[in-house]
């Protein structure tokens, strides 16, 4: 019987990409988050340049506002990016610069261009939605940073809401968390690759406190780190709002 056991349990169907990817995002069941954290921009030569900034979240994904509002260097401190998602509709994104004391709306076609000088694209800030992707297990094989993986590739469900023509992602089998992913363009090059590391429960939530995200073209690299964590602070909901941008610089001291 044991050895009957041991075989069955040997044969266990893996779970569904869905069921996966489902996980993944849906771990997340608090009010809000507030994040401080920076990003080390390293260009080809090696050289980097660190952005300071605050990271909030309103609401669970795929039902969320976000906001990063930027705290140094001195040239683009109190910049903030607002994206508003909602399940099946297009992401709002929205810029305030103080230097012009002005909101504008972040165009679809810039979408896949650099945030701030990094190599996360305003599309790659805004929260992922699960049901703008359709996904499909791959593979099951490989290990990355000490955990056995799920391969899975999202595709979108519009290729209108988004650059890429698919993703593929590293899911680790033993905690919710993509551990390393490549994203592909309209014509399937690849573009950029992201790498998670120092993974850590908090709050309840798995996540890294150290992201990665390469564009292989232009031989640059982004390292995303985050210092602390808050959880269900009830910000002010009037922040997230594109009237609200300028002051959220103010609500982070």
């Amino acid at each position: 019987l044991c050895l009957s056991a041991s075989v069955f349990a040997t044969f266990t169907p893996p779970p569904s990409a869905q069921k996966i990817m489902e996980d993944v995002y849906r771990q997340d069941t608090n009010h809000d988050i507030t994040m401080k954290a920076s990003f080390q921009v390293f260009d080809q030569q090696g050289h980097s340049a660190k952005k300071d900034f605050i990271y909030r979240r309103l609401g669970a994904p795929a039902d969320s506002k976000t906001e990063v509002v930027f705290t140094a260097p001195k040239e683009i401190h109190g910049v903030a990016l607002l994206s508003v998602d909602k399940q099946g509709e297009q992401e709002l994104q929205y810029l305030y610069t103080p230097a012009t004391d002005r909101v504008r709306s972040v165009v679809p076609r810039e979408r896949s261009a650099r945030f701030i000088g990094t190599d996360f694209t305003f599309e790659d800030i805004g929260e992922r939605v699960l049901g703008d992707f359709t996904y499909r297990l791959i593979g099951e094989a490989e290990t990355m940073e000490g955990h056995k993986t799920y391969k899975v590739e999202a595709t979108p469900v519009d290729e209108a809401r988004s650059q890429y023509k698919f993703v593929y992602y590293w899911v680790a089998q033993d905690v919710p968390v993509i551990l390393f992913s490549e994203m592909y363009d309209a014509q399937g090059q690849k573009v950029r690759v992201l790498r998670a590391a120092d993974i850590k429960r908090e709050g309840g939530i798995w996540g890294a406190r150290h992201t990665e995200m390469r564009t292989l073209a232009d031989g640059t690299r982004t390292v995303l780190t985050i210092d602390s964590v808050k959880f269900n602070t009830k910000p002010d909901e009037k922040l997230f709002t594109p009237q609200g941008l300028a002051g959220a610089l103010g609500a982070g001291k």
